[in-house]
């Protein structure tokens, strides 16, 4: 089944509509706990950073108000996807690398917590019995939404490159460079313990 195009040869910006959804969605939790609600937080995240927002610990209330602020400049990003005039060649570029950076950033991260899940529930790995609650939410809740996150972006950032009309060769190389930098870091920062 083809997606349907509203304007001839472009495909339709509903993937960029629906990864700037994600995008505002998931920041309202972070401002909400940086602003020091905690309702829903002691069940589906990690008693630790739990505990780092009840003591309103600066750096991690910073953290919250970073990633919230990185999660609307998400949404942004997809309704920059959507936009169904072209942008100049520069911004095409951008919007590439960031769209495809962005889509494996997400699904890597949400397979992490997958992945992790699973072979817990599994009994592969083993975690302390309290933290197994709080694992089955990485599990079925955090990971999946990252991955969707990722695979709208995926989806929004390749309807736009099939928009952008003369220079598609150069934005799709930064799409590239995009993804695989972000599978680098991604890689690197699972080696390192980090994220």
């Amino acid at each position: 089944m083809r997606m349907r195009s509203d304007t001839a040869g472009r495909p339709a910006p509903w993937a960029g509509y629906a990864a700037a959804v994600w995008g505002f969605v998931f920041a309202v939790p972070s401002f909400y706990w940086g602003m020091g609600g905690l309702a829903g937080a002691a069940s589906t995240v990690s008693p630790a950073l739990v505990e780092l927002a009840r003591e309103r610990d600066p750096g991690f209330v910073a953290v919250l108000w970073v990633t919230g602020v990185l999660k609307v400049v998400g949404g942004l990003l997809g309704l920059a996807l959507a936009r169904r005039r072209a942008w100049g060649r520069g911004m095409s570029r951008v919007l590439q690398l960031a769209g495809w950076g962005g889509a494996v950033l997400l699904v890597w991260h949400g397979a992490l917590f997958v992945g992790q899940g699973l072979l817990v529930q599994a009994h592969v790995l083993r975690i302390e019995p309290e933290l197994v609650t709080v694992s089955r939410w990485y599990t079925c809740l955090w990971g999946p939404w990252f991955m969707a996150g990722g695979v709208a972006f995926a989806l929004a950032a390749r309807a736009h490159l099939r928009a952008v009309g003369d220079d598609r060769r150069n934005a799709g190389i930064a799409g590239w460079v995009g993804g695989i930098g972000a599978a680098v870091l991604s890689a690197g920062a699972t080696v390192a313990g980090v994220g």
